[in-house]
């Protein structure tokens, strides 16, 4: 039976890619280096450069001319996204609650489309909606500025202190039991996922595995907001589905690591 770690699209994958390794890599790469790397996820060339298209166009990518030949690197909009995923991917900085909410108050957007990224984005941030134009997180986000911006929203923001239970007000928020129970179902495809990885596997399977492990955790910043552990469940199956990434993530990063720069060259 398929995994759903097993299962990952171009677009995706590009996204873990330029975050995973190449945002420390100057941030570009040639198309021939970028098909290579997709290779070992059974991602083909033609999906590759169909991909890439549709970064360049939603603004992710920019073409470069490189010594290897046609390329694509990242662009102001990218590096904030890709930066403000590894913050809360990676704990690359420190999450701090001080009992305070962030509320975002907007008038109503009436084209659907425009709905619908606002309201994808504002999710990937850690948002939850309590009415169509009130928003709240636990915290402010880097990127909201240039999402509103983007999108020609404009919002009153503040930072608010709650009267009452705030557990309540997460509960009526955000899904905890769904999310419990997705890190619960991603913890227990993870260990099969890396139980099946040979002990001398070579560098592009060892990249593939990771790459399959960081894109089902990566998922979760649409899912998981970053609530403080005061305002989460006890035995919360979250942090033993976080132990065992960031433990499997960082042994397998070496190898991956190797086979990204020799695919580069």
């Amino acid at each position: 039976m398929t995994s759903k770690l097993d299962l990952v699209h171009a677009r995706a994958a590009l996204f873990d890619l330029y975050g995973d390794h190449l945002r420390s890599r100057g941030g570009q790469a040639s198309v021939a280096a970028l098909v290579r790397l997709m290779k070992p996820l059974d991602i083909a060339a033609p999906a590759v450069r169909t991909a890439v298209s549709r970064m360049v166009r939603q603004g992710w990518l920019r073409p470069l001319r490189l010594p290897q030949g046609a390329g694509y690197g990242l662009t102001p909009k990218c590096v904030r996204r890709l930066d403000e995923a590894a913050l809360r991917i990676y704990r690359a900085g420190t999450l701090t609650w001080h009992g305070r909410w962030h509320l975002i108050v907007f008038e109503a957007v009436k084209e659907r489309p425009r709905r619908e990224r606002l309201r994808a984005d504002l999710t990937f941030l850690g948002y939850a909606s309590l009415s169509e134009t009130t928003w709240i997180g636990p915290r402010s986000s880097i990127e909201l500025d240039n999402l509103l911006e983007g999108e020609g929203v404009r919002a009153d923001r503040f930072d608010a202190g709650l009267e009452g239970d705030p557990r309540e007000l997460v509960a009526r928020a955000w899904d905890l039991t769904a999310i419990g129970e997705a890190y619960e179902s991603w913890h227990a495809e993870a260990v099969t996922l890396i139980s099946t990885l040979p002990e001398q596997a070579p560098a592009d399977l060892v990249f593939a595995t990771r790459s399959r492990l960081v894109h089902g955790w990566r998922n979760f910043l649409f899912r998981d907001p970053g609530l403080p552990p005061e305002l989460l469940p006890a035995g919360w199956p979250g942090e033993k589905a976080r132990v065992y990434f960031e433990q499997e993530a960082a042994r397998l990063l070496p190898a991956a690591a190797a086979f990204v720069d020799r695919e580069l060259m």
